[in-house]
């Protein structure tokens, strides 16, 4: 009897683990009608345009529209930069920008909002002057946060 407890124990462990796990998508829309959209977390491509779904937070990634004059990093282009997190306390959670620091240059409109939470937040760069972009590295007024579980990222270029 008492290792059917255990059993039964584990298992209940095991199955809230796995309904409370963290989940996180990247979803992309390229309406300029050329390029592959790119998701590149550490110097590898996650996704070259489908959706990447995750099970677990997903750190420092950035994404761009590789149009052939892109480097893997993102050089020349205009990024989109995000960490997706549960929060663990406050100000902890998710994160995205829209960086164009040298190296980085903007290259096509492009732009993120969250959905699944925070629905909507989000921020474009339609000009190579927009407002709303990291031109140096303490900008940091420009971070849209969200402070939801299992959100996710819609990036679009030329909207």
């Amino acid at each position: 009897m008492l290792s059917f407890l255990k059993a039964f124990s584990l298992t209940s462990l095991i199955f809230v683990a796995s309904v409370n796990a963290e989940r996180h998508t990247v979803h992309f829309e390229n309406k300029c009608g050329r390029g592959t959209p790119r998701l590149v977390q550490d110097g590898k491509i996650l996704s070259r345009g489908k959706d990447f779904t995750i099970k677990g937070p997903l750190e420092a990634a950035i994404a761009y529209l590789q149009t052939g004059s892109c480097g893997l990093n993102g050089d020349g282009c205009t990024i989109v930069e995000a960490t997706l997190v549960n929060p663990t306390e406050p100000g902890s959670g998710s994160s995205a920008d829209i960086s164009l620091i040298p190296p980085l240059k903007f290259s096509v409109p492009s732009g993120f909002s969250y959905f699944n939470g925070c629905d909507g937040d989000g921020a474009d760069c339609k000009t190579a002057s927009c407002p709303n972009a990291f031109r140096k590295p303490d900008d940091t007024d420009v971070q849209v946060g969200c402070q939801e579980d299992d959100v996710n990222l819609k990036i679009t270029f030329c909207e």
